[in-house]
């Protein structure tokens, strides 16, 4: 048997043998499916599409491309292969230039292939970057501000109660960008300290938030839905999770929606039952594994469900436990980074909380928004997000938060609906 034959047997052997190794592991091939919260081959905006079609173009031109010199290569190879040890050490025939027909053609091909993905491409390229002058009134603008690892995001067009004096100011909510459906969403990105990357992959691609320069994004959602976005830019220890929703909604139900967040923080009465109740000893919290996912299958398997049911207050709340959390809240310094409107609170370091009650998530995005996982955030927040300012001012501060303190805590930020 020759060299080359060994060669090419081996090669064979290898390509056979991979895919076979694939199913012998049991290995999972829903990834070839690419619908993943975070895919890009689902479009469910005009922006996604168009981008999503442009990277079709550009697969089929390069696709061509690759099966024509392909094809000419392995003809090329097989046509003029030595058939013998002796052609093998032959002289190399006469070069010549070339045929300068082909050479021409050839250059020719090469120009209409980036014309035809250049004619698409431009024409993305103006068409994403922004609203339609024609559709530009009737927009509804946003300012998203990326910190280390969170996103602020304000409706200055949406004016909401400050307190009871009837002091007012732009809405403002953290980590879950709400939008109506069939409505064009400007975005102007900021960021407070380093570059940050906006994406929603399946409502628009991902524009950079540098500092002092002003940038751009807008979306527009087709449906009802709810949708995964990503700081897509290197910024730090826990960059890579520094997530966000968007929640599109119905008009009617986006109306409800924003009627509630601009209202003052809820109010708890304190029931007389509440207080004189005697309480259980309270539960340790369980031990979590490092990078333990922090959202349950039910709430995977439909989010939108899931963030609809926050809306609405909890049964049996303990209202004697609500006010507790809201005394520590104070005590323990949280006002101090955080805002709550009608509770006193007015810090800016940290997300807003009037509403976090109807949020979905906690830690932004990273953990689903139950007692469970609240709980495990309010403990040892540096455990499940590295590096973040509340673990700081933890340390600053010599905060400590006894088991009794974080069921309290977790009672009064779930009340804040």
């Amino acid at each position: 048997m020759s060299q080359r034959l060994r060669h090419v047997r081996s090669a064979l052997g290898s390509f056979i043998a991979l895919p076979a190794l694939f199913l012998l592991s049991g290995c999972d091939f829903n990834f070839w499916r690419m619908d993943g919260h975070q895919t890009t081959m689902i479009a469910e905006g005009p922006v996604a599409r168009t981008q999503l079609e442009l990277f079709w173009v550009t697969v089929w031109v390069t696709l061509f491309i690759f099966v024509a010199v392909g094809a000419v290569l392995a003809y090329a190879t097989i046509r003029f292969r030595a058939r013998s040890e002796a052609d093998e050490h032959a002289e190399p025939p006469p070069q010549g230039h070339g045929n300068p027909l082909i050479e021409l053609g050839l250059i020719g091909a090469s120009v209409l292939a980036l014309v035809i993905i250049a004619v698409p491409t431009v024409k993305a390229i103006w068409s994403t970057y922004d609203v339609a002058e024609a559709d530009r009134k009737d927009a509804l603008e946003i300012t998203a501000t990326g910190y280390q690892w969170w996103f602020k995001f304000e409706y200055p067009s949406e004016m909401a109660a400050l307190d009871n004096a009837g002091a007012k100011a732009p809405l403002v909510t953290g980590n879950e960008l709400v939008i109506p459906v069939g409505k064009p969403i400007r975005i102007h990105l900021r960021t407070v300290d380093v570059n940050h990357s906006f994406w929603v992959p399946k409502l628009a691609g991902k524009v950079d938030m540098t500092p002092n320069r002003r940038n751009l994004l807008w979306l527009k959602a087709d449906r009802p839905g709810y949708f995964w976005g990503q700081c897509a830019e290197y910024c730090g220890d826990s960059h890579a999770v520094m997530r966000f929703r968007v929640i599109a909604l119905a008009p009617n139900e986006y109306s409800e929606w924003l009627q509630q967040q601009q209202s003052l923080a809820r109010q708890v009465a304190v029931r007389p039952a509440d207080s004189a109740k005697s309480r259980e000893k309270v539960v340790a919290l369980r031990s979590f594994r490092t990078n333990e996912t922090g959202v349950s299958a039910q709430f995977d398997r439909d989010p939108l469900k899931s963030w609809q049911a926050k809306q609405l207050p909890e049964k049996n709340e303990d209202t004697a436990l609500i006010a507790q959390g809201r005394q520590l809240f104070a005590a323990k310094t949280c006002n101090a980074c955080h805002t709550v409107r009608g509770h006193g609170a007015m810090g800016i370091q940290g997300p807003d909380l009037s509403h976090f009650g109807s949020r979905s998530t906690v830690g932004a995005g990273l953990l689903e928004n139950n007692s469970e996982q609240l709980r495990r955030w309010l403990r040892d927040p540096e455990s499940v997000k590295p590096g973040n300012k509340m673990a700081k001012a933890y340390r600053d501060n010599k905060i400590a938060l006894s088991d009794e303190e974080q069921v309290a805590l977790v009672a009064y930020l779930e009340s804040l609906k």
